[in-house]
């Protein structure tokens, strides 16, 4: 099956989410598959061109080794605002280039702007198409006054795919309430590689290397550092509390708008107890995971975090961890209650918790290893089992 996929995000430096998983396990069951991305970032690259031109990548491999993806780049004009507003242009030629050329038997789109055009296109063509949903995705606009737009796109795309994908019971309430149809949702979860992540890992030496000794309790968050994370309010809660739990150490891997207001708290607090690693290549985190005592995701509850559940908590929980996090309806409907998820009202509650865990012999333990029975029924390949039924059966219906 030849399989067109079209983001809004750059392939190579997000994730791997689920699309990555996905389509490089199709890729390894011999599927063709091509994506069309978005250097999303290119702010952030030293050198910048006013114009860029359209680039192939072929035989990528993202998360599974021997997977061989071709992505392809449209150019884009690296100016803000006019980045997006040239996406209608570059990406519409593109799309319609792969429709030509690539003849997909099934286009999945994963992002906004370049969804709705390419959902556009595969009706006018007579290819299926299938939204696959794994935000609530306008909500995700950095430009508050555009959310309206997305909103409008979002909505459109999902009231007129043949087909709408999502990873959780409450992204699927979100999508029907959107405009999609009811009967066309499917609610396909997130998955882990249970080889990968497993609590056998041995991190004596990261530990080590880190500072941290074997009576230190450590708390891990891994991901991208947005202002409503919490981890703002945990690192400062911490830093009250660090005299009396001086072996509570709180790790944090990765970057974001947060990474340097989280190094200054560290600096105007001599807070040595917190410990920030930049972005890591993903076949170490399973060691900085196997490095942690407890997991966390002490989000805020607000509109982009209370719909989702991110596959790290698939990862955290396949590692053996106990995952400390807010009420998210999305977290609370996925793993429900004494399946390894222990939930706290507002993250300054966190620490609080940690500390009865810690005061409850073997409790610790006995999360952790509830919340690996838990996700082991969510292998990779098995997700991906199901989503290949329903791409062959979308596309056997043209």
């Amino acid at each position: 099956m030849r399989i067109l996929a079209v983001q809004e995000s750059d392939w190579f430096e997000r994730g791997p989410l689920q699309q990555h998983h996905l389509m490089e396990k199709l890729s390894l069951r011999n599927h063709e598959i091509r994506v069309i991305d978005f250097e999303i970032i290119w702010k952030k690259k030293p050198r910048r061109e006013l114009f860029s031109k359209r680039t192939s990548f072929c035989n990528v491999s993202k998360a599974w080794k021997g997977s061989k993806i071709t992505v392809i780049r449209p150019g884009i004009l690296k100016v803000p605002l006019l980045d997006y507003i040239s996406i209608i242009f570059t990406h519409s030629t593109e799309i319609w280039r792969q429709i030509k050329e690539f003849k997909p038997n099934v286009i999945v789109g994963f992002g906004i702007l370049n969804t709705y055009i390419a959902m556009r296109m595969a009706k006018f063509y007579g290819i299926p198409f299938i939204y696959y949903l794994i935000d609530a995705l306008h909500t995700l606009i950095p430009i508050k006054k555009f959310r309206h737009i997305g909103k409008a796109l979002e909505s459109a795309t999902l009231r007129e795919s043949g087909l709408v994908c999502v990873i959780n019971e409450e992204l699927k309430r979100y999508a029907i309430n959107m405009g999609a149809d009811r009967e066309k949702v499917y609610v396909i979860r997130a998955g882990v590689d249970l080889k990968r992540f497993n609590p056998r890992i041995n991190s004596f030496r990261l530990r080590e290397s880190l500072g941290m000794g074997k009576d230190d309790v450590v708390l891990f968050f891994m991901g991208l550092l947005y202002p409503f994370s919490g981890l703002r309010e945990v690192a400062i809660e911490l830093a009250e509390v660090k005299d009396e739990q001086p072996n509570m150490k709180l790790l944090i891997v990765g970057e974001g708008n947060l990474y340097h207001e989280l190094q200054q708290i560290k600096k105007d607090n001599s807070l040595q107890q917190l410990i920030l690693v930049h972005w890591q290549p993903y076949e170490k985190i399973p060691e900085y995971i196997a490095a942690s005592d407890i997991c966390l995701l002490p989000a805020h509850n607000n509109e982009v975090m209370r719909n989702i559940v991110p596959i790290k908590m698939y990862e955290y929980m396949a590692c053996g961890k106990p995952v400390i996090a807010t009420r998210l309806p999305g977290i609370m409907k996925e793993f429900g209650h004494n399946k390894g998820v222990i939930y706290v009202d507002k993250p300054t509650d966190v620490l609080k918790k940690v500390v009865e865990l810690h005061n409850d012999d073997g409790a610790t333990r006995k999360w952790g290893t509830t919340a690996r029975k838990f996700v082991e029924k969510y292998s990779w390949d098995k997700i991906t089992d199901e989503f290949e039924n329903i791409l062959k059966a979308t596309a056997s219906k043209i």
